[in-house]
């Protein structure tokens, strides 16, 4: 129930917005992701999404896959939607993919600018741009 009154809500809400069809169908589809157990996210991706810098460096010392999915989503997918800069120019230094895409078929790029993530979208440009 509660699963239905929200995809209506969510309706409604791109109805008014204008957003496309295409938009919604990605937003759809990152909304049935989330809804997964936070357990079952990756231990790398738990800190890239919290921003801990040093944890991220150590696991990447560690020999941890900087494109390894978990739940879909690469790590850079999280720095960028959670707006975490500095967590991003590390994955970034250390080989991240920039044009990998989540399961869901966004790069990290539209994860920036659907959460508004300024900084995020800032590095992502910059990082573009050298390549």
């Amino acid at each position: 129930m509660k699963k239905t009154i929200f995809t209506v809500a969510m309706l409604c809400m791109f109805a008014l917005s204008g957003i496309s069809a295409n938009e919604l169908k990605s937003i759809e589809r990152e909304a049935k992701t989330e809804m997964v157990s936070p357990e079952d996210l990756s231990a790398f991706c738990k800190a890239v999404m919290q921003g801990d810098v040093d944890t991220v460096k150590k696991f990447i010392e560690l020999g941890e896959d900087v494109n390894q999915k978990s739940l879909g989503k690469a790590p850079i997918h999280y720095a960028a939607r959670y707006n975490k800069a500095e967590v991003l120019k590390v994955l970034i230094a250390n080989g991240a993919d920039l044009k990998k895409r989540c399961d869901g078929g966004m790069t990290a790029m539209k994860y920036a600018k659907l959460s508004n993530a300024t900084d995020a979208q800032a590095v992502l440009e910059s990082a573009m741009k050298r390549k």
